[in-house]
């Protein structure tokens, strides 16, 4: 199973992926308001948006090292 396991219906997926990615291409330190920010205008239905907030979170602290 992935790490985390963030998604859950996975009609968010891609845009969650692009915006975090993006994101952490701009602020490799990101704190979780800035995650949500960078998150806001991309629609979850399931409720999985905690769960995405901590894998985006995960994968800052990797993408540092």
């Amino acid at each position: 199973m992935p790490e985390g396991q963030a998604f859950q219906c996975g009609c968010c997926t891609p845009e969650m992926i692009a915006a975090g990615f993006a994101m952490l291409n701009r602020n490799t330190h990101p704190g979780e308001r800035r995650i949500r920010h960078a998150l806001a205008s991309h629609l979850c239905r399931c409720g999985a948006r905690p769960r995405i907030v901590r894998a985006v979170q995960t994968a800052a602290a990797k993408f540092r090292d």
